[in-house]
């Protein structure tokens, strides 16, 4: 059983970073059930939901919100959590009626997350968006990228991820444990905007020490050092290297033969730094990447190959640790992170939307005539 045994979450179903934060909480063995509405239950049919991940682990429910039959089986459930989450812009369950206020009066307990873009106000809070334009207000954006060209988006990493599910879990951790100190719940406002900007908190930290240049590519971890870079192989593969530390530099110029090369400029010659980045390249074109494994993989170089998805799944390392595992013929990654005793562990795979819907409610305590009232009322539907 994983360390969250005993935890009870309702999920509200959502995009993005809303079920990574519920895949995330399951897979360390709470009790998570996902809500999904009953026109998703429809379509779902229609779908292959197995291939949806971050659905992995949990239960799904469909329940019609536009019944009050449907409302109060959802408060029933809430009664018996410790936490909901929820990724509906500002106001749209205040409109269902299963705000915040409802839902801590069933439950005063109930730890309620709400996981939105922009943040429950403010001027964007009722605007769409998405990862690209959450970390672009925070400078995120602005600094990913080769020098002297345009900001890449970093898949949507940082903001719906990083900032957002991670952000979400770890909010949702934290008031659960001071619920049961407190015996009160709250609402957590995570907005992926704020989150994504926790994450740069270093670089607004070197920024202040003059050691930040607003130039992309021109840092020591963006690209712009010669030994902290990626490089193109005679294969037209590539390989990354981060050798920032003075002994690790030192054997990278051992490595590429540049140690023998004279006059050599320092690690830290910033304006030799284009100049090194150049000769670099050219050094790594000489061979493939698979030869450059050869020489510095396993080394204190700082050094290893850029994979794809399948070259990554094969990584003798990755298999080693079993860091990605297949579950019903999918290959995806394992829980992270690793406990010694409660081990964390995809319990199954992804339900469709409703195909879990009487078994969960009998779960949570519904007895089968209520469950029956309730398909009858076109408040619940069983895929």
């Amino acid at each position: 059983m994983g360390p969250l045994s005993g935890v009870r979450i309702v999920e509200l179903a959502g995009i993005g970073p809303s079920p990574m934060c519920a895949m995330l909480l399951a897979d360390m063995g709470a009790d998570v059930v996902r809500v999904d509405r009953t026109e998703d239950a429809k379509l779902g049919m229609l779908l292959n939901p197995r291939v949806e991940l971050r659905n992995r682990s949990r239960p799904n429910v469909a329940i019609n919100l536009k019944t009050p039959e449907g409302i109060e089986a959802l408060l029933r459930l809430v009664e018996r959590a410790d936490g909901l989450t929820e990724g509906f812009r500002p106001g749209v369950m205040e409109r269902l009626g299963l705000g915040p206020e409802v839902c801590l009066k069933r439950n005063p307990k109930l730890v309620y997350g709400r996981m939105t873009g922009w943040g429950q106000y403010g001027p964007l809070a009722q605007s769409a968006g998405h990862d690209i334009n959450y970390i672009s207000i925070i400078g995120a954006l602005g600094a990913i990228g080769e020098k002297d060209g345009p900001p890449v988006p970093p898949l949507n990493l940082v903001g719906d991820f990083g900032g957002g599910g991670l952000y979400l879990a770890m909010g949702m951790l934290a008031g659960i444990i001071e619920a049961r100190t407190s015996g009160k719940g709250q609402v957590i406002d995570c907005a992926m905007s704020d989150g994504a900007a926790s994450l740069m908190t270093m670089f607004y930290g070197l920024k202040a020490m003059g050691r930040w240049n607003d130039a992309r590519g021109s840092n020591t971890v963006d690209g712009g050092a010669p030994y902290y870079s990626v490089y193109a192989t005679r294969d037209g593969k590539y390989i990354s290297v981060g050798s920032g530390e003075a002994r690790f530099y030192a054997l990278l110029l051992e490595k590429t033969g540049l140690d023998k090369e004279k006059d050599l400029p320092h690690q830290h010659d910033f304006a030799a730094w284009p100049a090194m980045k150049a000769r670099m390249q050219e050094i790594f074109l000489t061979k493939t990447r698979d030869e450059w494994c050869e020489i510095m993989e396993g080394s204190d170089v700082c050094f290893a190959p850029v994979l794809d998805f399948d070259e990554s799944i094969r990584h003798p390392h990755n298999v080693a640790r079993q860091t990605f595992v297949t579950v019903d013929g999918i290959p995806q990654p394992a829980p992270a992170p690793r406990f010694e005793r409660t081990k964390s562990e995809i319990r199954k795979p992804p339900s469709a939307p409703g195909e879990d819907t009487d078994k969960t409610l009998a779960a949570w305590g519904f007895s089968s005539e209520e469950i029956s009232a309730l398909h009858q009322a076109g408040a619940i539907m069983q895929a």
